[in-house]
């Protein structure tokens, strides 16, 4: 098996395939609110390949960077490299997000529900309870953004029937909740997993099995998955990455591998 520091062989993490699969997510000339961690890498890669004229927005104030390699807050300097403007928070998020001015808001998330809901705020019950950082811009994002896009690792505990608490708005209670809750129903909601992409049923709002990652199946992304997600009709695979691809993340991007942890390689075959 070639390592997976090879820059030019077949093999790759389930990771790695994630991140540029949600890179691919983006076009060119998408305005995209991100904060650090994998979706920044992921925009970064997109910036770096298909989709050069990307426009960042960062939390922070900052505002169209050429961002260095590999920051890892949203005040990190390394997010701020020739920015057309270094704002405020008032700016990104009065001034650009709630005026409707951002195409895509690219989070992660602990919890992801049936009907897009995201939490980062706390997890459990009682005793069991755990907090969690919280909203940041996440909330903004997901309630004014015309698309949602969430990178995370697929497991079932990501992905209950119901979030333990609702911290940004996804489709709330499922077709009208948006509207009725006074937010813009025109959204979509894209989720990249190392199993799966999933996106929302344009009727039902509910998450679906859009794609699966090369040699995973249907049965197992519902194994790994809290509530039963329902399958498009038409189930793309996700193609591989490029030599370039893989290159520049590592070599290039994230080439301390702040973010793309040294985990052992996946080959298009699971084992």
């Amino acid at each position: 098996m070639t390592p997976a520091s090879s820059p030019a062989g077949p093999d790759h993490s389930r990771q790695e395939l994630m991140v540029i699969e949600a890179a691919r997510d983006l076009r060119d000339g998408d305005i995209v609110f991100v904060g650090t961690g994998l979706p920044m890498l992921a925009t970064t890669l997109a910036q770096r390949t298909h989709a050069p004229n990307v426009v960042m927005v960062i939390e922070s104030g900052v505002i169209a960077p050429q961002v260095r390699p590999t920051p890892i807050s949203v005040s990190d300097p390394k997010v701020m490299h020739r920015a057309v403007k270094l704002g405020t928070l008032r700016e990104v998020l009065g001034c650009l997000l709630q005026r409707g001015m951002i195409d895509v808001g690219f989070l992660g998330g602990a919890q992801i529900d049936r009907f897009a809901n995201i939490n980062s705020t706390v997890v459990g019950r009682g005793s069991t309870q755990r907090r969690l950082p919280g909203s940041g811009g996440a909330n903004d994002m997901a309630s004014h953004c015309r698309r949602l896009l969430i990178i995370t690792h697929h497991e079932r505990r990501r992905f209950p029937e119901r979030c333990d608490y609702v911290t940004s708005p996804g489709f709330l209670d499922g077709p009208g909740g948006r509207e009725r809750a006074g937010l813009s129903p025109d959204f979509a909601v894209t989720v990249v997993t190392d199993l799966a992409v999933l996106e929302n049923d344009p009727q039902t709002c509910a998450l679906r099995i859009a794609a699966l990652m090369p040699g995973v199946t249907v049965e197992e992304v519902l194994a790994a998955t809290g509530f039963r997600p329902e399958v498009a009709p038409e189930v793309r695979t996700v193609a591989p990455p490029t030599p370039d691809q893989l290159r520049l993340l590592r070599d290039e991007l994230d080439p301390e591998r702040v973010y793309l942890k040294a985990e052992e390689s996946a080959t298009t075959s699971r084992r």
